[in-house]
């Protein structure tokens, strides 16, 4: 069996990913990786930086690696403050895990993309599948031209590349890797640390979330799914819950009664701005059957349990 190599193992989705994988393959045929030291329990770690294509393919040549899951990225409020650097690691890592499947070295690719290929012209409300896309962000636009490729190189040599446009992640298992969205990850342990959050964005800025449970779960189908039902080779849109910073709060205020929120909007707010509010995933759910299973208050349930015991 060939194993399945995870690049940027120690991010937010990342951490998860090891674990769900580990569980559906097998520790022994699962590798994690990143640029940093990483502690993956009995899943073997390699180190290694995306941007450096001879280390990547000596790591996926030694493990016998068939499927890539290439996490490694700048996020979208840190990928604003250094443009250049965003644009080579979030391009150049793509196209470094490309040319090898194109080669034959690799077999399959998950790629992730994002609700930030979306723009200020696009319909926010149940926006679906195929629209104006006019990203004004460096990391909606690296995930935009990251979508054309994956398609060209499946249309062009056959590369198996398959890809879903997260929503907003939400996780206690790792920190906020900032991204825009991240306030709904740091609101809980705000809540229990300090029973006060003041958030960056206004309290009725929707945007589609997604607990991670879901983005796992949606990732591991997807790439179990026969290639003949894959019919979308650019990304999938994928639906959770939409909802504000209000309305997190007043969830968190059912288990918190105390918590308060304040609110002191930054930069951030013109990036959501820019998104939408809620997607319509029909074709995700047409072509390999995806249906989320967390909604609110749910979500909120889990995500309080487990940072407390974390936190301790």
């Amino acid at each position: 069996m060939k194993k399945s190599l995870v690049i940027g193992a120690n991010g937010q989705i990342g951490s998860d990913l090891v674990l769900g994988l580990a569980n559906r393959l097998g520790q022994e045929n699962l590798i994690a990786s990143d640029v940093r030291e990483g502690n993956h329990g009995e899943v073997h770690f390699e180190l290694l930086d995306i941007l450096d294509a001879d280390r990547l393919k000596q790591v996926i040549e030694k493990h016998n690696v068939g499927t890539v899951y290439l996490l490694a990225a700048l996020l979208s409020a840190t990928a604003e403050q250094k443009p250049m650097f965003a644009w080579k690691l979030n391009m150049e890592g793509l196209f470094n895990v490309l040319e090898l499947a194109k080669e034959g070295t690799i077999e399959k690719i998950f790629w992730p993309s994002s609700i930030a290929v979306f723009g200020p012209t696009t319909p926010r409300d149940n926006t679906p599948q195929t629209t104006v896309m006019e990203p004004t962000t460096v990391y909606g636009i690296s995930k935009l031209a990251g979508e054309r490729w994956c398609e060209y190189f499946w249309n062009k040599f056959g590369v198996d590349v398959r890809s879903i446009r997260y929503p907003g992640l939400i996780s206690y298992k790792a920190e906020p890797g900032g991204g825009t969205t991240d306030y709904a990850v740091d609101i809980y342990y705000k809540a229990l640390q300090q029973g006060k959050y003041e958030c960056y964005l206004e309290d009725n800025t929707y945007l589609p979330m997604m607990y991670m449970e879901d983005a796992i779960k949606a990732t591991i189908d997807l790439m179990h799914t026969d290639k003949e039902k894959i019919k979308i080779r650019s990304s999938y849109n994928l639906a959770g819950i939409s909802f504000s910073p209000v309305e997190i709060a007043k969830e968190i205020q059912k288990h918190i009664p105390d918590f308060t929120i304040s609110y002191a909007p930054d930069f951030r707010l013109a990036i959501a701005n820019s998104w939408p509010k809620s997607i319509n995933d029909t074709r995700a759910q047409e072509d390999w059957g995806w249906k989320n299973s967390y909604e609110l208050d749910s979500m909120t349930e889990e995500m309080l349990k487990g940072l407390k015991e974390k936190l301790g």
